[in-house]
């Protein structure tokens, strides 16, 4: 596996691990205020999506599509919110969110200012259902090449 000195998701896992694969691992993020945020992290330290080849590049959208179908399935979000900026972290790695209209962002990103109070209430009710989801996701990508 490639490696770079200093890359925190070379490092180390990068929050919660839910599913390891030989190219890839889906976290989940501990971010305040968004229960249902995960990120698709390439293993070997790759900066920018074109670095992998196409097969490498279509199993990666492969894995973040299962990850939207399972949260769309599951949670019945607003809007799911896709992501691979990589601008602090040069590893990529992609943000998958799932977003609700009452998240104290919305419709902002989760980067943008606050739009609203906190809704403690809605957090541990998305937070609850994550296990669930979660089982399905790795049941979905157990079954793949990831």
């Amino acid at each position: 596996m490639t490696k770079a000195q200093g890359c925190v998701l070379c490092e180390g896992p990068g929050g919660r691990l839910v599913f390891e694969g030989a190219k890839l691992r889906v976290i989940h993020a501990q971010e305040e205020g968004f229960p249902a945020f995960y990120r698709v992290v390439w293993r070997d330290h790759a900066p920018e999506f074109s670095d992998l080849d196409a097969a490498d590049r279509t199993l990666c959208m492969e894995a973040v599509t299962v990850l939207e179908q399972c949260l769309r399935e599951h949670l019945a979000p607003a809007k799911i919110n896709l992501a691979a900026l990589g601008n602090m972290v040069a590893h990529l790695h992609w943000h998958v969110i799932a977003r609700f209209a009452e998240d104290s962002h919305f419709p902002g990103s989760v980067w943008a200012p606050v739009q609203r109070e906190r809704n403690a209430a809605q957090e541990a009710g998305i937070a609850a259902r994550l296990p669930e989801m979660e089982a399905a996701m790795i049941a979905r990508l157990v079954n793949r090449s990831f």
